[in-house]
């Protein structure tokens, strides 16, 4: 179950915390992908217990119970993550900050950031930014990119959906962006299929405006600049990925500091089976570095 409390702006942010117990643990502030909101993977939580890493996820504004935050920018982000941090008198302790799709932009002011599938600034140079999307995920942007108006009628269209699917219909509702590899990934994997399941009904169950923010933000510059990262980024990109094209990864991966860069850019892996081989290994480079 989430908890909530109230930012100085007055917004609420629903949170978790789950992994390890002890008190000596790691924070790790995981930001969730698009849409989504604040539940983890059951195994994500294994591997932060193994590795005493103690997960902190919450919903990002405008999804589920988190108060919408209009025009936000991806930076805003650090701003919540910080009085999260407070709140659970976590601020002064070393902290490892991670995220997924949507939630992976690589702005940490912590010890280091794990980026999964991540996508590149709308900007970046000499990156086709829509090129190896999906024909849903272009059908979007393009909706984005012409208004909020026209972006709220094309999340709607979706939303009742992904609301409403079990892990079999979230498969139909998502099959122009997914490739086998993640169509197996979800069939195959209960837990991974469950968890796509709550965390797309927790997220939308009130509106889409947490969706809607996310895709305006995407399309508008970040609010920092990839040469101001000082911390050590652990970037995954799987080959298959539908929804955040390998040549984001690719991009990235030549663009973020290269001297505390690790890159795995791993063939035959989509947006969501990356996960399943890899998790251990994200949570021990996580725990590394402290």
């Amino acid at each position: 179950m989430a908890s909530n409390f109230r930012l100085t702006s007055g917004r609420n942010l629903s949170y978790q915390v789950r992994g390890s117990k002890r008190q000596d643990a790691t924070p790790f502030v995981y930001l969730h992908g698009t849409p989504s909101a604040y539940p983890v993977l059951d195994s994500m939580s294994a591997a932060c217990e193994k590795h005493n890493l103690q997960v902190i996820s919450y919903s990002r504004s405008g999804y589920g119970e988190s108060s919408r935050h209009s025009s936000r920018n991806i930076v805003d982000v650090v701003d919540d993550v910080e009085q999260l941090l407070r709140h659970l008198g976590a601020a002064n302790k070393p902290c490892v900050v991670g995220g997924w799709s949507g939630g992976g932009k690589c702005s940490s002011s912590r010890e280091c950031a794990l980026c999964v599938a991540g996508v590149a600034p709308y900007d970046a140079e000499g990156l086709d930014w829509l090129e190896g999307q999906g024909e849903d995920n272009v059908a979007e942007t393009k909706a984005a990119l012409a208004g909020e108006e026209p972006l709220r009628e094309y999340v709607e269209s979706q939303r009742s959906g992904l609301l409403n699917a079990d892990a079999d219909g979230i498969i139909k509702e998502m099959s122009s962006i997914l490739p086998e590899a993640d169509k197996r990934a979800i069939k195959e994997n209960e837990e991974l299929g469950g968890y796509l399941v709550q965390s797309f009904r927790v997220a939308l169950e009130h509106s889409p405006d947490g969706w809607i923010d996310d895709s305006l933000a995407f399309i508008k510059p970040w609010g920092f600049e990839l040469s101001e990262i000082k911390v050590p980024v652990f970037l995954y990109q799987g080959s298959l990925d539908l929804m955040v094209p390998y040549g984001h990864g690719k991009w990235l991966a030549k663009h973020l500091p290269q001297q505390t860069l690790t890159k795995h850019l791993i063939e035959h892996e989509g947006h969501i089976s990356i996960w399943l081989g890899n998790m251990e290994m994200m949570m021990e480079e996580l725990s590394s570095v402290l």
